[in-house]
């Protein structure tokens, strides 16, 4: 497998900072410790990324288990020395045993809702809303992550200013963070050159979709974001057959056709049976600068109407804005403020509580 290939020729460095502490050692402290061992290339320790499978003190002996996805020997030593360091000697304890249980990445990840993002048609915006979507639930506190699935054309690693490689963890893939904490995946940051091209077969992208979602070690995630490509075929069905999806967000614009396409797409989720949280409208207007006059350069808005006829929320409406435009060049996306960011944020964390 070629993300396997390329996950296991990147091996993380382990860091810690040595923490002073009282001679007696409680399982609380023990996990604090162990949360100070960081994963290299990211600023998230071994308890965050659920690598800590248990820790039992008895008889004078502090038993840690440790996931293990596939590390060498060597690896596991490199382990077991930084942890003893991390904890120190004086613990009140005789003796630090240190174990490792064989898992799968997917049986560590905790992620509690998955959120696709889709339209029929290409150049709606999704990755642009995907990432909107991930900063805006990042700035309310939540653990966030994206997927993004658009093999052939991934673009949400140059708006959020990452660059591979990936680390890993034995045979995980672990997500690049991105400056606020969002954990990001995408097949740009397995290539060698960004502008290398990826000349797959619908069955490969596919097989590569799921091994995004089963081998890279998420850790706890509130939400994962599911930047989809355009169109209803392979990667589309993939994602609605092999992932525990909790909803789905669609993007339109004010377009007819636009309208007739992302119709399509609906059915198709329908036929999934899986839920529509709501439907953003993207390239909505243009607001003239230093006024409130808004213009429809794209025609009328007909989001309420689309919304209306498949019964879900009209969750936002996003203009047309010069400077997200910039910022997503400059991998700053993160930056972007607005009163339409801000309303979209509030009105699909109301969504959601709903589904």
């Amino acid at each position: 497998m070629l993300l396997r290939w390329l996950s296991t020729n990147f091996y993380s460095e382990l860091r810690y900072i040595h923490l002073e502490r009282d001679s007696m050692l409680s399982k609380k402290e023990i996990l604090e410790t162990l949360d100070s061992v960081i994963l290299g290339g990211t600023r998230t320790g071994l308890v965050s990324k659920n690598l800590v499978r248990d820790v039992i003190l008895k008889d004078g002996i502090i038993h840690i288990v440790i996931a293990n996805t596939g590390l060498t020997p060597d690896t596991e030593e490199t382990f077991k020395e930084n942890i003893r360091n991390v904890i120190g000697e004086d613990t009140g304890f005789k003796k630090i045993d240190i174990a490792f249980e064989e898992v799968k990445p997917a049986e560590i990840n905790n992620v509690k809702h998955v959120i696709v993002v889709m339209s029929g048609k290409g150049g709606v915006g999704k990755s642009l809303v995907s990432g909107l979507l991930a900063v805006s639930l990042k700035r309310r506190g939540k653990q966030v992550g994206i997927l993004d699935a658009d093999i052939a054309g991934p673009s949400i690693p140059r708006m959020f200013g990452l660059a591979g490689p990936v680390p890993g963890f034995g045979h995980a893939i672990i997500p690049l963070e991105s400056k606020s904490g969002i954990e990001v995946i995408s097949m740009n940051l397995l290539l060698e050159n960004e502008s290398d091209p990826v000349i797959w077969r619908g069955p490969i992208i596919s097989n590569a979709i799921t091994q995004f979602w089963q081998d890279t070690l998420w850790g706890n995630l509130d939400y994962l974001v599911i930047d989809l490509p355009p169109g209803t075929t392979d990667a589309s069905l993939t994602v609605m057959q092999s992932l525990p999806v909790t909803g789905i967000v669609i993007v339109t614009t004010p377009q007819d056709l636009v309208e007739m396409i992302v119709k399509k797409a609906v059915n198709m989720v329908k036929e999934m049976n899986k839920p529509v949280i709501g439907v953003i409208e993207n390239m909505s207007y243009f607001r003239l600068p230093g006024t409130d006059e808004k213009i429809e350069i794209f025609g009328r808005s007909r989001a309420e109407e689309i919304a209306r006829d498949i019964g879900v929320p009209l969750l936002g409406r996003l203009p047309v804005d010069p400077e997200i435009a910039r910022l997503c060049d400059e991998g700053n996306i993160e930056s972007y403020e607005s009163d339409s960011l801000q309303a979209l944020g509030n009105s699909f964390s109301w969504a959601i509580t709903k589904k």
